[in-house]
């Protein structure tokens, strides 16, 4: 997958992605759509750091959730 290219595709990958990463309980409350699509590159960099790591801590979850929440629309 090209993720270079901002499309509604790839934004539902990477949303998805890190979902499926860090065990989220309630997925269906982030959904790809949700994504503002000016923010694409945040959401990009957030994927790669998400992808990269094995663990994470309660407060690096709680950070990224956030980090989340401010990309939405």
């Amino acid at each position: 997958m090209d993720l270079t290219q901002n499309t509604a595709e790839n934004i539902d990958y990477m949303v998805t992605a890190i979902k499926e990463k860090l065990n989220v309980v309630n997925a269906g409350a982030i959904k790809s759509e949700d994504f503002n699509e000016q923010m694409y590159e945040d959401l990009q960099d957030l994927y790669e750091m998400v992808i990269k790591k094995d663990r994470f801590s309660p407060s690096e979850m709680n950070a990224i959730i956030d980090e989340l929440r401010s990309l939405r629309k």
